[in-house]
């Protein structure tokens, strides 16, 4: 799925030729991400295409005259466009010369030096793994070393596991509560996210990535996988994001009393909110604007706690499968786009469209963690694609970070019998329409019909960026 990229501010720059250069700012997830010019993205995507072929989305072409303020804005836009375009396919963003390039152009961005460090991955327990890495490792690199070290027994995390954990940037604060700030994407550089965030008292994370509970029993049988989940909910149950009742809550410690810990785990997965991720407070316009809110995001599911102007507290709960679409709107302004400024985390809004009765109302939640919401919400998205792929092995359906094996980079685009994904979306399958076809002629599955439907019952790939 689209990645979170924006392009809100760019610098002329002096050349040593006298003349100058646009200087792009490129923000991921509302962090900057790197400083790049125009010249070095049009080689990266020469390079792209002589390995992916015209599978590529449209690369804004060369101006050989000066630009007038009206086609540098264009311009702006268009790199925006294609880097969230190409971030879309898994085939892409796994290759080499995807991954080599941006890790190049974050290291000189933020002036690293390849060099071996230290660096401490702290674990839901509170511990952490010291690991040796180097500065230019990414976070899948760094992912894969972590489970090799031993924080209990002679047992590690099995590799075809690793999938279904991730590395986070996670606040903590003095009186124990914890605000996840982002997942850290596959191609970006722990250390030099960790070194130049701007959020006080950060460490890197290591924490499972779905949001399916019924997914932890692919993972029961390892006993690294069901420590990391057993660390997870204890957590979980200590910060309040987990809901036990009273008796639950005296089972649980009973069984962790005894070191039971699959029963534990079992009976986790009955208690409210098991496997969600809270989000820090948080303000609403529903049911009347201005109204403080907690978000908790899991199980196909948003489930708000809201606090009305009267002081009551009302409980909402908006299923994915209601979800139109949403989009992440940053606000503001940067103040100093030369300075070291480095996060878009200010005014920012999150709003969806929800399909309810015969209303399709617009919900809009303000937080600095709207793109860490999107990230769930696209999550929850791909993990119930590839649950419709597996239940109907007949659709062919491209899912994203779900399937991680190697594909050949040209692939058709035709439409053929039983066969639907989406002709102008290729990582996108519209199971919507297959689930509603009912007794239509699946030869007959239309492209256009598709694209109406996604575009009225699931936008999954929806999220705009846009500077006000």
């Amino acid at each position: 799925m689209k990645m979170h990229f924006c392009i809100p501010v760019s610098q002329q720059q002096p050349d040593s030729l006298g003349g100058s250069y646009v200087l792009y700012s490129v923000y991921l997830d509302g962090f900057l991400f790197c400083k790049v010019r125009y010249s070095q993205l049009h080689r990266w995507n020469e390079q792209l295409r002589r390995v992916f072929g015209n599978c590529l989305p449209p690369f804004p072409p060369k101006h050989y005259l000066a630009m007038t303020t009206a086609m540098a804005q264009e311009r702006r836009d268009q790199l925006e466009r294609y880097l969230q375009n190409v971030t879309a396919d898994p085939l892409v963003t796994r290759s080499d010369v995807f991954t080599e390039f941006l890790t190049l152009v974050q290291m000189h961005t933020l002036n690293i030096t390849t060099k071996k460090t230290a660096l401490a991955v702290f674990l839901p327990n509170g511990r952490s793994i010291t690991v040796e890495v180097l500065t230019s490792d990414t976070a899948e690199r760094v992912l894969q070393v972590v489970p090799g070290r031993e924080w209990h027994g002679r047992l590690g995390l099995y590799p075809e596991l690793l999938g279904y954990f991730g590395l986070f940037l996670i606040r903590c604060f003095p009186e124990g509560k914890l605000s996840v700030v982002k997942k850290l994407a596959d191609f970006e550089l722990p250390y030099s996210s960790l070194q130049h965030s701007e959020v006080q008292d950060c460490k890197v994370g290591l924490r499972k990535w779905y949001l399916d509970p019924a997914l932890d029993s692919l993972l029961m049988d390892c006993r690294a996988a069901g420590d990391l989940l057993y660390m997870q909910i204890l957590q979980g149950i200590e910060l309040d994001w987990v809901k036990p009742t009273q008796a639950q809550r005296e089972e649980l410690t009973a069984l962790q009393e005894k070191e039971n810990q699959r029963q534990f785990l079992e009976l986790s997965q009955e208690v409210r909110h098991y496997g969600y991720i809270q989000l820090d407070p948080c303000t609403c316009n529903h049911p009347e604007p201005g109204c403080e809110a907690v978000l908790s995001i899991g199980n196909n599911e948003i489930s708000c706690c809201v606090t009305l102007p009267n002081g009551q507290t009302q409980d909402i709960t908006f299923q994915m499968s209601g979800v139109k679409c949403w989009q992440v709107t940053f606000l503001g302004s940067l103040l100093n786009t030369a300075g070291p400024q480095r996060t878009l985390n200010q005014n920012l809004e999150l709003r969806f469209q929800y399909s309810e009765d015969d209303h399709q109302p617009w919900f809009v939640i303000y937080t600095k963690q709207a793109f860490f919401l999107s990230s769930c919400l696209k999550k929850m998205i791909s993990e119930k694609m590839a649950k419709v792929a597996e239940e109907n092995p007949e659709m062919q359906i491209e899912v994203p970070e779900q399937d991680k094996s190697k594909k050949q980079p040209n692939q058709s685009e035709n439409w053929t019998k039983g066969v639907f994904a989406c002709k102008f979306r290729k990582d996108v399958a519209c199971f919507k329409c297959f689930k509603t076809l009912g007794d239509k002629d699946r030869s007959k599955f239309d492209a256009d019909e598709c694209v109406l439907c996604y575009g009225v019952e699931w936008l999954a790939q929806s999220v705009v960026l846009r500077s006000l």
